[in-house]
């Protein structure tokens, strides 16, 4: 009995361990209610900002749905797989350190343990583009729904790869 215990203990320590792993964090703009819920929150669909943190002057916007309800309020419900992006340079572009040829940027979890949103930036050299991919993936299982969009780099601006 006292090993069963230190087993659920043990497995209780390390959900909340990778529970509590903090996500990178991206500014909410808007919101609309998709769903009306007499209990908890409405299902919703939220856009965020993102900055790129390797790449300043691009910022990428993500609009993805929220599950509501009271699963939805506790932070229990897993949200649906689609998402969009779009990025747009919003100042001049700047790359102060070497950046990966694909490297994942951003990643938030949209369910409580096993499914994340990403963000991967790819690196276009022959075009001088910056290309940003979105999808979500679960530890057994991700999803093929995708959005993609690109950010043309004026050829003047360097794009430095590690």
């Amino acid at each position: 009995m006292r090993r069963f215990a230190l087993s659920i203990t043990s497995l209780l320590l390390a959900f909340v361990a990778i529970a509590a792993t903090p996500a990178a964090h991206a500014e909410e703009i808007g919101e609309v209610s998709t769903v009306f819920k007499f209990i908890g929150p409405n299902h919703k669909i939220v856009v965020e900002a993102f900055d790129d943190p390797g790449v300043s002057g691009v910022t990428c916007f993500v609009s993805r749905a929220k599950t509501g309800g009271i699963s939805g309020a506790f932070g229990l419900a897993e949200d649906k797989s689609e998402a969009s992006i779009a990025c747009r340079q919003v100042g001049p572009i700047a790359i102060a350190k070497p950046i990966k040829a694909q490297e994942e940027i951003f990643s938030e979890r949209i369910s409580l343990v096993f499914k994340r949103l990403r963000i991967v930036r790819m690196v276009d050299a022959k075009r001088h583009t910056l290309v940003y991919l979105t999808y979500s993936d679960r530890v057994i299982e991700g999803s093929p729904q995708n959005s993609l969009t690109a950010v043309a780099v004026d050829r003047a601006t360097a794009i430095p790869l590690r």
